[in-house]
């Protein structure tokens, strides 16, 4: 078997154990809420979160982060859910809750993560977005979209990230260094909104 078949049968192999061990891959689930081992999971719009005070059923709700960040609670009003952790959003509700109630007890758990989506294009067999429930490398996302086309720069591609300030940065990654080089930095975790494009 010549060296380039041998490296396309290895190539292959790679993605798919990628894609049968992708859901056992970095990420564990606890009490509902996904945490990432790194830290705790940062809510974004679209999550559900379950928010109950105890000895209190109207102002315990099932709400749906809105697209500009914001929960809609009884008493309290709008909050800024995006961006925060479950821990830091109990903490805020109990403090606003202070005036109506000297000792609330309140819980909040993630139900559903709907925010952490990626896309992957270009020469991909199934390009698109691609919703995540757990942590997810570079190689775990491409082998989700089916891996590459015959006509794909593999090593040409680029991962494009939102700063925050509005800005983009662009991240050149090369599948060869990934799979066969000694230093695996480049196989980042992928966060929420992330674009890798495959020329």
């Amino acid at each position: 078997m010549s060296s380039t078949k041998t490296r396309e049968v290895l190539t292959l192999l790679f993605i798919a154990l990628s894609l049968i061990l992708l859901p056992a891959a970095h990420g564990a689930e606890t009490n509902g809420q996904w945490k990432d081992p790194g830290g705790d999971y940062r809510i974004g719009p679209e999550d559900v979160l379950e928010i109950s005070v105890w000895k209190n059923a109207d102002l315990s709700k099932t709400v749906t982060v809105r697209p500009d960040g914001k929960i809609s609670l009884p008493l309290i009003g709008d909050l800024e859910a995006a961006g925060h952790t479950a821990a830091q959003m109990k903490e805020e509700i109990v403090a606003k809750l202070k005036k109506y109630q000297e000792t609330a007890v309140v819980s909040v758990i993630v139900q559903a993560v709907n925010s952490y989506r990626v896309f992957v294009v270009g020469e991909v067999k199934t390009p698109g977005p691609y919703l995540l429930k757990t942590r997810t490398t570079i190689l775990q996302a491409i082998a989700m979209a089916g891996g590459f086309t015959q006509f794909a720069s593999k090593n040409k591609m680029m991962l494009v990230r939102s700063k925050g300030d509005g800005s983009d940065e662009r991240i050149r990654v090369s599948f060869d260094d990934l799979v066969y080089g000694g230093d695996r930095q480049e196989n980042l975790i992928l966060k929420a909104g992330d674009t890798i494009f495959v020329p």
